[in-house]
């Protein structure tokens, strides 16, 4: 089955803006703006929570499972924190929100992190690990890093994202 609209994963560390873009890029093209954070707790998708991580562990078998029909369709807007263990054939574009790190150390301390769960974070973010998961996981030519900063960095993101779904033809492999 050839999908007739794309699938997009928009990674990055949490506080880099998924949600926000995932949002407004689904309002803009009219896709289905999926938040796996969202899923996991309303389907119980998950083994338990995490005191030490305060979030819960995300079972990856189960999200794979309750996403395939979903996935198969397209149009999709995938916003996780995560990005490796999704099936490499259900994104045509994967995007890696980057924020700096003073901004992020903000966006994170405002949401009440906890001192190992923020530096956690801001690690992430340094080391680059979501790049460096997606490049490992998907064709290098459909993962690309954005800067998410600011309202402007976020507006320019989805004129650029919004532009791509518009272009966007399926692939007939």
């Amino acid at each position: 089955m050839v999908r007739t609209r794309p699938n997009i994963l928009v990674t990055g560390t949490p506080g880099t803006g998924k949600t926000t873009t995932s949002s407004a890029l689904a309002e803009a093209t009219q896709l289905r703006h999926i938040n796996v954070g969202d899923l996991v707790k309303a389907k119980n998708l998950h083994d338990g929570w995490d005191d030490e991580l305060d979030c819960y562990v995300i079972n990856e078998d189960l999200v794979c499972d309750e996403l395939e029909d979903t996935m198969e369709e397209g149009g999709n807007i995938v916003d996780y924190h995560g990005c490796d263990f999704f099936p490499e054939r259900w994104f045509d574009l994967v995007v890696v929100l980057q924020t700096d790190n003073t901004v992020l150390y903000d966006r994170l301390t405002r949401r009440g992190y906890s001192n190992s769960k923020l530096s956690n974070n801001i690690e992430c973010e340094i080391f680059q690990t979501l790049l460096e998961e997606a490049k490992e996981s998907y064709p290098q030519d459909i993962v690309i890093p954005l800067k998410s900063d600011s309202i402007q960095d976020i507006s320019t993101n989805l004129t650029t994202l919004t532009d791509w779904v518009r272009r966007w033809q399926p692939s007939s492999t």
